[in-house]
C-alpha cells in the first residue's frame, strides 16, 4: 500500500475553477491542443488535477459535490465544488476548502444538520474532513468546517474534533504505521439513536465513533476483517437500505487495494447489521461493486426522489498504480482525472440467499443522447465491422452463443484495426482488455486487462457499454456487474466491431445512444 499515502501527502494548491458548462465542462476553454481530448459526459475539472470525490448533500434544490483538486498533478490542495441537479450536468463554483500552509485537505463527508445539534443553525452544512496536522504523518486528524449558505462558504474550527491518540503515543514502527492511517470520515445521522455516527478508515481495520452534536467524539468499535491481503480501508461508507423485498440492511463499503490476491482495486462492500455500537457483517468475505481498474474513492448518496430504495454513486476513474502520471488531456485540455458517470444502486435478494448491490446508469443520462440508431441483429462467425462511428455513445446489446469460445465487441476501434478496447466473455471471464489502446508514454501495462467472474456455461449476455474519449464502463446484465476503465483513444479510434472465435454468435438489439456532436 505504499501508494496510498503520497496520494494525499501530495495533493496541492487549488486552481480557480471556471464556470463549466453541460456535461462535465466539455467546452470549458482550452490554451493548449485542440482537438480537445475532454470527457463528452463526464465530469471533469475545468483545469487541474480530480481526485477522490465527496459524498453529496441536497441543498438549494440540488446536490452539492465537492472533489479534492489540486493545481498540478499528484499534488497537495483542498475541495473544490460542483453542484448538479441530475447527476449528468455539473456548474463548478471553484475551491471551497482551500489549501492551507501545511494543511492540505484530504478526503472526509458533509452532512446537513437539520436539527442544529451543532449550534450552527438549522440547516447548516458540516464537513468533517483529514488534514495532518502540523503536516505531521501520524497526526491525520478530523477537522470539522460549517457552512450557513447551503455549502458554497466554510467557515472552519481550528482544533481536530476527533484526535488521532494512536499518532500521539505511537512510537514502534508497528504503532506509526497504524497511526499513518487514520482518515477519510464519513458521517451520517443515525435516527433510531438520534445520534450521529462517523466511520474512520485504518490500514487494517475501520473505527466506529458516535456523536450527539459532530463536535465531541466517543469511539465505539473497530470493523475487523480477517483477510488483510484485501488492503486498508480509505474513503469508507456505513448506510441503510431497502432491498427489493421490503427488507432493512445496513451496507458497509470501502475503497481497497486486493490486487495481491486477485480481487479488485475499487469498492469493496458488506451487509449486514449497525446495532449502535458496532457493525456485523452477514459475510466476512465481501462482494464488489465494480471490477474495471478504475473505480476507486466511491461515494453513495440517497436519490432525492426514492431515499430509502435508489442510493447513486460515482467514482474517481483512476487507479493509485498509475495515477500520479500525466495524461493526454494534461496537454490537449489542461486537465487530468474524470468521475466515473453517475449509477443508481438497488439492493436485491440473490438466488443463494444474500443481498447484493445493483447498478444501472443514472436514468437522467438518456435526456442527454442527441441521436439514436439501431441495427438489425447481425450473426458473427469470426469479425464483422459495424457501419457507424463515433466518441462519445452508449452501445446496448445482447449476445447468444452456443459453441463460440470467446465472443465480444470490440470499440474504439482504428480504421485498419490495430488499436481497440475489447469487450467479452471467455471462460468463466467477462473482461475488458484495453491493451490493443495503450498509447507510446500512457502505457498501463500490466494493468491493461479487467475480469469479473461470469457463469462459465451461460450462452448470453446483455452488455451496456459507454464509451467516452477517454473511458469505457460496462454494464453487464442486470448491473451485477460493472467494469469501469481508462481509456487513452487516439483521434482515429471511432469504430465498432463484432467477433466470435470458435463458432457463430448472434448480435441482437443493437441500439447506439450518441452523446454531444457527431464528429
Amino acid at each position: 500500500m505504499t501508494l496510498e499515502f503520497p496520494r494525499r501527502t501530495m495533493l496541492q494548491g487549488t486552481g480557480a475553477a471556471a464556470l463549466a458548462v453541460l456535461m462535465g465542462g466539455a467546452a470549458a476553454t482550452s490554451a493548449h491542443a485542440s482537438p480537445s481530448l475532454r470527457a463528452v459526459y463526464h465530469m471533469t475539472p475545468p483545469t487541474g488535477w480530480l481526485c477522490d470525490p465527496q459524498r453529496p448533500v441536497y441543498t438549494n434544490g440540488a446536490y452539492q459535490l465537492y472533489y479534492l483538486h489540486s493545481s498540478i498533478n499528484n499534488g497537495q490542495g483542498g475541495w473544490d465544488h460542483a453542484s448538479t441537479t441530475d447527476g449528468v450536468s455539473f456548474t463548478h463554483h471553484g475551491a471551497v476548502l482551500p489549501l492551507q500552509p501545511n494543511f492540505p485537505v484530504w478526503s472526509g463527508s458533509a452532512v446537513v444538520d437539520t436539527a442544529n445539534t451543532a449550534g450552527f443553525g438549522a440547516g447548516a452544512v458540516v464537513v468533517l474532513a483529514t488534514k495532518p496536522t502540523d503536516g505531521i504523518r501520524k497526526y491525520q486528524e478530523q477537522y470539522l468546517y460549517w457552512s450557513t449558505d447551503g455549502g458554497f462558504t466554510f467557515t472552519p474550527l481550528p482544533d481536530p474534533v476527533i484526535v488521532n491518540t494512536d499518532g500521539r503515543t505511537a512510537t514502534t514502527q508497528a504503532e506509526i504505521d497504524n497511526a499513518e492511517w487514520f482518515r477519510d470520515p464519513k458521517i451520517h445521522w443515525d435516527a433510531a439513536r438520534n445520534e450521529w455516527v462517523c466511520v474512520i478508515g485504518r490500514a487494517r481495520y475501520a473505527a466506529f465513533y458516535t456523536s450527539p452534536n459532530l463536535r465531541t467524539w466517543q469511539w465505539k468499535s473497530n470493523f475487523d476483517y480477517p483477510n488483510h491481503a484485501l488492503g486498508g480501508i480509505e474513503c469508507p461508507d456505513l448506510f441503510q437500505m431497502t432491498a427489493g423485498d421490503g427488507t432493512r440492511h445496513w451496507v458497509f463499503g470501502a475503497s481497497m487495494d486486493a490486487y495481491s490476491v486477485g480481487l479488485p482495486m475499487t469498492y469493496a462492500y458488506w451487509t449486514g447489521t449497525w446495532n449502535g455500537t458496532s457493525f456485523v457483517a452477514d459475510n466476512l468475505s465481501p462482494q464488489w461493486l465494480d471490477w474495471g481498474w478504475d473505480w476507486y474513492a466511491a461515494v453513495t448518496w440517497p436519490s432525492v426522489d426514492a431515499p430509502e430504495t435508489k442510493r447513486l454513486a460515482t467514482a474517481w476513474m483512476n487507479n493509485w498504480k498509475y495515477a500520479a502520471r500525466d495524461v493526454p488531456t494534461d496537454a490537449s485540455d489542461g486537465y487530468n482525472g474524470q468521475n466515473s458517470i453517475t449509477r443508481e444502486l438497488r439492493l436485491e435478494k440473490q438466488a443463494g440467499g444474500w443481498y447484493s448491490l445493483l447498478s444501472s446508469p443514472v436514468g437522467a443520462l438518456n435526456a442527454y443522447a442527441t441521436a439514436t440508431t439501431s441495427f438489425p441483429n447481425r450473426t458473427v462467425n469470426g469479425s464483422f465491422v459495424l457501419p457507424w462511428s463515433g466518441r462519445a455513445y452508449e452501445l446496448e446489446l445482447d449476445i447468444a452463443w452456443d459453441t463460440a469460445a470467446n465472443v465480444g465487441v470490440s470499440v474504439g476501434r482504428s480504421a485498419d484495426g490495430s488499436r481497440h478496447t475489447n469487450i467479452g466473455k471467455y471462460g468463466g471471464d467477462l473482461y475488458v482488455d484495453r491493451s490493443p489502446s495503450d498509447l507510446a508514454g500512457y502505457s498501463l501495462v500490466p494493468y491493461t486487462r479487467a475480469a469479473a467472474p461470469i457463469d462459465p456455461n451461460a450462452r448470453q449476455v446483455h452488455l451496456r457499454i459507454f464509451v467516452d474519449k477517454q473511458s469505457v464502463e460496462v454494464f453487464v446484465n442486470a448491473g451485477h456487474t460493472v467494469l469501469s476503465q481508462q481509456v487513452h483513444f487516439a483521434d482515429g479510434d471511432t469504430g465498432i466491431s463484432f467477433y466470435a472465435d470458435g463458432g457463430p454468435a448472434t448480435f441482437m438489439g443493437i441500439t447506439i445512444r450518441e452523446f454531444g456532436k457527431p464528429i
